[in-house]
């Protein structure tokens, strides 16, 4: 069926709310969280491979603040909002919300994903929530990266093309 973009971008509030109704609905919650910064190929393959592992999927975006903090004061490139607006536009992705913290853990703890997903680039003990999600019985799923497919590539492919010499 058939939802608008803006539909599937939740505050916390009413995403909690949400994850009742799939609860009460037994549909497999999968949860994961980036930056989502200039969406590429990589983005959407990953995207796809989590989603396959639910019912439903939940994707976390950092807010443009804790990006500068804990990624660079140069990025991101794209706002907040419209990276939660073109993740929101994707099929196959069921809700977006925004979150200000360092890390996802408290969304995490307080949404309880049957699965948490992230990047093979990371070793299950770095992934934050997993513990939490694992003692709520829920399991933890790594996916393959797109080999060659990141925005750090991207960026530095715009930069080399248009350097001006």
């Amino acid at each position: 069926m058939y939802q608008p973009p803006q539909a599937k971008i939740h505050d916390w509030e009413s995403l909690f709310r949400q994850r009742g109704r799939w609860k009460e609905q037994a549909k497999t919650v999968v949860f994961t969280n980036g930056v989502f910064d200039l969406l590429h190929r990589g983005h959407a393959d990953y995207l796809l491979a989590a989603r396959q592992l639910g019912d439903v999927l939940v994707v976390g975006v950092n807010t443009d603040a804790s990006v500068k903090r804990f990624k660079d004061p140069r990025r991101p490139l794209v706002s907040q909002d419209d990276r939660a607006f073109l993740l929101a536009c994707l099929g196959f992705v069921d809700a977006v919300t925004l979150f200000d913290q360092d890390t996802p853990l408290e969304l995490i703890t307080e949404l309880q994903p049957d699965v948490l997903v992230k990047g093979a680039d990371y070793r299950e003990e770095e992934i934050v929530g997993a513990r939490e999600v694992k003692l709520a019985g829920g399991r933890v799923e790594r996916i393959p990266l797109t080999e060659g497919k990141s925005t750090s590539s991207l960026i530095h492919l715009i930069t080399e093309k248009y350097r001006t010499e």
